[in-house]
């Protein structure tokens, strides 16, 4: 199995001399091709950052981050900008869809900007939204659709390009819980049918019983692993409870 996301030794600090606080304190992972991973972590533990830095948002103060064999610690601006365009996905909680666009022009956006012939946007938009169910949606505008809708329009948007690794950052958080088991079941079925890596932050055990194994971090360091293995969602649900009550929170609180 292919290695999509290494990294290695990671610190990142914020502030000054007189004032430095260390977000990241030596973590280190890896992602394998077709695994969903978890990251949870009670508020200021450095998940946020952790994600900030894989996405390229934000930069290490030291290690490594290698995705799909591409070192983006060593990437300026321009190569970064083009990295993430052409090799990530992200699903934000607050969808981030355009509002004056259809579902089928969101999702279609990325593949025009990368000026995919039109016949090529036309597949893969109509394959993305059969696998996540959305075909009845994409003559819809945003406004139009549910909350449960429009974050697999997003998730959609993600996918559309075939990135090597979907980031997705608290995309339940503002879905009721019919919508939110409908997109992490969405997830599920784009790991097991096209290969998809989603890494996900989340506060909620819910949402990280779905997935193949989880990271806990606590003052910017690797705190335990769970990996679910052969278990059942309830019994993987119950050991997840077990490390957030260790971090200091219930698995709805641990925000």
């Amino acid at each position: 199995m292919a290695t999509i996301l290494q990294a290695k030794n990671m610190e990142k600090y914020y502030g000054n001399k007189n004032n430095l606080t260390k977000a990241l304190d030596g973590i280190s992972f890896s992602v394998e091709a077709g695994e969903f991973l978890g990251v949870m972590g009670a508020s200021g533990s450095g998940k946020t950052t952790l994600l900030n830095c894989v996405s390229t948002i934000d930069s290490l103060t030291a290690g490594q981050i290698l995705i799909d064999d591409r070192d983006i610690t060593t990437m300026n601006q321009k190569m970064l900008a083009r990295f993430r365009r052409e090799k990530l996905g992200f699903i934000f909680q607050d969808f981030n869809l355009l509002d004056t666009l259809t579902a089928f022009e969101n999702i279609a956006l990325a593949l025009t900007i990368l000026k995919k012939p039109t016949k090529t946007i036309e597949s893969r938009v109509s394959e993305v939204a059969a696998v996540l169910g959305i075909t009845d949606v994409l003559d819809k505008y945003p406004y139009q659709m549910s909350g449960g809708q429009r974050q697999r329009v997003a998730s959609a948007r993600a996918i559309v390009t075939q990135p090597a690794l979907i980031l997705a950052d608290e995309p339940t958080g503002a879905l009721d819980s019919k919508s939110a088991r409908a997109l992490l079941e969405s997830f599920q079925n784009l790991v097991r049918t096209r290969g998809a890596t989603i890494l996900m932050v989340t506060h909620d055990a819910f949402s990280a019983s779905y997935c193949h194994r989880i990271i806990f971090i606590r003052d910017g360091r690797l705190f335990q692993e769970l990996v679910r293995g052969s278990e059942s969602r309830r019994e993987f649900f119950d050991k997840i409870i077990e490390v957030v009550s260790l971090l200091g929170g219930d698995g709805n609180d641990l925000r």
